[in-house]
């Protein structure tokens, strides 16, 4: 009987081949990603190419470039309205994508912002570090249509810090929203039989709702100089003084 001894075949296994990465410190900035308001200013701070990231709830916003149709032209034309305003009302202070911290888990940086100093009751502050913390009385930001975040997760992180005026222009929809703060809900600002919106927080503060719609920046400009010759107006800066 001839036994026939069984080989033992070994095979040859490749060293496993690890890829290395170099380490990043700090990691950088993602759309989506979930931080801390923190690590978010940090990562921020490492990215200097990154000229706008939001963070919304404690999640990661990277809006896309800025169009032109969309989003500058309308946000340039807001800003001549208000410049009418803040120019004759002396104590407001106002930003153009200041970044803005709300709370621990909310960073913004709104379109624009108006706001009164903290010596005349405002409710927000300039930190040592040269952002906003706390509420501005009134923000303003240019939405594409109903369907942005401006008017879902912001809008509710803005009304929960106390942020007295809220207005989201949708271009694509031709359509603005004013909401203005009371017992802790937004309610939306009606235009009066002129068709006119009439700030609840600053008054003189007047908007020609459809000469913005219809890009008649002349006529939005004639009516908030109008509205800074009221009465109101003026009860409204000496009340200031």
């Amino acid at each position: 009987m001839t036994i026939v001894a069984e080989k033992t075949i070994k095979r040859k296994t490749s060293p496993k081949r690890w890829t290395k990465f170099p380490k990043v410190d700090p990691l950088p900035l993602e759309n989506g990603a979930r931080l801390s308001r923190v690590e978010f200013e940090r990562r921020y701070a490492a990215m200097p190419h990154i000229k706008k990231a939001e963070l919304v709830e404690g999640v990661v916003y990277m809006p896309s470039p800025v169009h032109f149709n969309k989003h500058s032209e309308p946000h340039a034309d807001i800003i001549g309205w208000l410049t009418i305003y803040r120019a004759a009302t002396p104590g407001l202070r106002w930003g153009d994508n200041a970044t803005l911290r709300l709370d621990m888990d909310n960073e913004f940086q709104p379109d624009i912002l108006l706001r009164l100093d903290e010596e005349l009751g405002g409710a927000s502050r300039v930190s040592d570090d040269d952002f906003i913390e706390g509420p501005p009385e009134l923000i303003v930001e240019i939405a594409a249509s109903s369907a942005s975040y401006d008017l879902y997760e912001k809008k509710n992180v803005y009304r929960r810090n106390g942020v007295q005026e809220y207005v989201v222009w949708r271009v694509y929809d031709e359509a603005l929203d004013w909401f203005t703060l009371d017992e802790g809900k937004y309610h939306r600002l009606e235009t009066g039989q002129d068709g006119i919106l009439r700030s609840q927080v600053f008054p003189g503060l007047y908007l020609d709702l459809e000469a913005l719609l219809a890009g008649d920046l002349p006529a939005v400009l004639e009516v908030v100089r109008a509205g800074t010759e009221t009465e109101e107006h003026a009860a409204f800066i000496e009340s200031l003084e």
